[in-house]
């Protein structure tokens, strides 16, 4: 089995929940995919590192990350993935918000400015929350060469991403959950 098709059976075994919830978009759906329950889970995170990194073989960049929560153990999965095939890959955290002490960074890990990076996300439907990372990402001097997320929806992320001139990844698509 692929590390793509035992990602398939992690996520739809770990995080698909049938019911009625909100989303952050505040749309409304049938199902849930609570990705924290695979990307944090020590069997499925492995995977998630494994399988983004292919996603996105073809792109030279530095560095991944994006909006907190849901991309940070996206990026340090790739991360550490990475480091095992001996490539070097930083990752960074994008706050909501700039922190009102310290530094009062709002993006937190190695400098991002003058490097080429990748936005990334566990999963979108509208495709805000990465967005407004690439916002504050190409705020801060970066290259954003890519947005790539471990399940697109298929909700709209894909185009809006596209139409504000980004490559737009995703590791796996909704009929491949079954839903």
């Amino acid at each position: 089995m692929s590390d793509h098709e035992a990602l398939v059976r992690q996520v739809t075994a770990k995080a698909v929940v049938h019911g009625r919830v909100t989303l952050s978009s505040g749309k409304e759906a049938d199902y849930y995919v609570d990705m924290r329950r695979v990307t944090l889970d020590h069997e499925a995170a492995p995977l998630v590192g494994k399988v983004m990194l292919d996603l996105l073989d073809d792109l030279s960049y530095d560095a991944v990350g994006g909006l907190t929560m849901g991309a940070d153990p996206v990026a340090m999965a790739m991360m550490h993935a990475a480091a095992a095939q001996g490539r070097p890959l930083d990752a960074f955290v994008v706050r909501k918000a700039e922190k009102a002490h310290g530094l009062q960074r709002r993006i937190e890990g190695p400098d991002v400015e003058g490097r080429r990076v990748v936005a990334v996300e566990d999963t979108s439907t509208t495709g805000g929350s990465v967005l407004t990372a690439v916002e504050a990402l190409r705020e801060a001097g970066a290259e954003v060469v890519a947005v790539a997320v471990i399940v697109d929806r298929d909700t709209g992320a894909a185009d809006r991403v596209r139409e504000a001139g980004y490559d737009y990844r995703f590791a796996i698509g909704k009929s491949e959950l079954g839903l």
